[in-house]
């Protein structure tokens, strides 16, 4: 039987990813991209996204880890891509100088394509000026130098990525998976997201920041772990919650469980509830027709009204806003 042509054309084409390798890639953050945006598929199976690995003048670059990479594309694959992403570079090479070519074509991405970094693909980007006040993050252990070479740049060391809209960009190494995984959620909501997270044996999302893994932030191996009070939280995100009953939960005074909470979560527990709060509303605001109301009820916000600031807090947009975009998106 013959394919419908008209029904053929209703199918949006992939979205299109260009990943930029430069000399001294680190292989890790080449390799999420294609991973995590493979995975993206939809209800019925489709490919979301095509993604092409590319650099300068097609040529193959070192990477990190001392192996080649022979991409397949130049820099056209920039101007052909949805999305460029840069990926992070070896410390030794994050002074640059960078290609003036390269340079140029990522300029010229701006006001067309959505541009990403992961980990120290900031420093590429931010030699471009396309970060010049905006905010940004990258591997906490190039924090000071990144501020030092780039002082325009509204650096934020402590959280796993930033999504500023039209720029985007990821904290260390493994933070690149969850920028990924961002996208494709801000793409197509929340169950695409989860469906490629599973095929790619990670979790959906991870609490907290970047700052929990800053080597003066890591509390000792002997130390209590507040895990066990999050989990219990989580249960219980409709019900009142205070400081005192879950550190009660950790068995610690309230001020040993604030100190603690926030060197394993980068966060303080208010911080941290909100946005365990927000993502339950998110994710019913994508998966049920509930009012707003009830959804506020259910994630631990009360009334709609809170549920609405924290939404716009949280996420720029309203709960109604939110749930026509990705219940399309999915």
């Amino acid at each position: 039987m013959c394919k419908n042509p008209a029904m053929a054309q209703d199918v949006p084409r992939p979205h299109r990813v260009a990943v930029l390798a430069l000399d001294g890639v680190i292989g890790f953050d080449l390799g999420t991209p294609p991973q995590v945006f493979g995975s993206a598929r939809d209800a019925a199976g489709r490919v979301l996204y095509q993604v092409r690995i590319c650099t300068e003048g097609g040529r193959p670059v070192r990477s990190a880890a001392g192996f080649a990479v022979t991409p397949e594309h130049g820099l056209e694959a920039l101007a052909w891509a949805d999305t460029v992403i840069v990926a992070g570079v070896e410390g030794a090479c994050v002074d640059g100088p960078f290609p003036a070519e390269v340079l140029a074509a990522l300029r010229d991405t701006r006001g067309r394509a959505r541009t990403v970094s992961i980990c120290t693909g900031a420093f590429v980007l931010a030699a471009t000026g396309l970060l010049d006040g905006r905010p940004a993050s990258t591997h906490w252990m190039y924090a000071d130098r990144f501020r030092e070479q780039h002082p325009e740049v509204l650096l934020d060391p402590d959280v796993l990525f930033v999504d500023d809209g039209d720029v985007l960009s990821s904290a260390g190494v493994a933070a690149g998976v969850d920028l990924c995984l961002h996208m494709v959620r801000r793409d197509h909501g929340t169950a695409v997201a989860n469906r490629a997270a599973r095929r790619c044996v990670v979790p959906p999302w991870r609490a907290g920041g970047q700052s929990q893994f800053i080597e003066r932030h890591v509390p000792a191996a002997t130390d209590a772990s507040t895990a066990a009070a999050r989990a219990w939280a989580l249960e219980r995100l409709a019900e009142p919650l205070d400081l005192a009953q879950l550190a009660e939960q950790a068995r610690m005074s309230v001020r040993t469980f604030t100190r603690r909470f926030r060197e394993e979560t980068g966060l303080s527990p208010a911080r941290w509830l909100a946005q365990q709060r927000v993502d339950r509303a998110r994710q019913l605001l994508e998966t049920t027709d509930l009012p707003v109301d009830q959804v506020a009820r259910h994630a631990g916000f009360g009334t709609g009204a809170a549920l609405r600031a924290q939404m716009s807090a949280a996420v720029g947009v309203a709960p109604s806003a939110y749930r026509a975009t990705f219940r399309a998106a999915g």
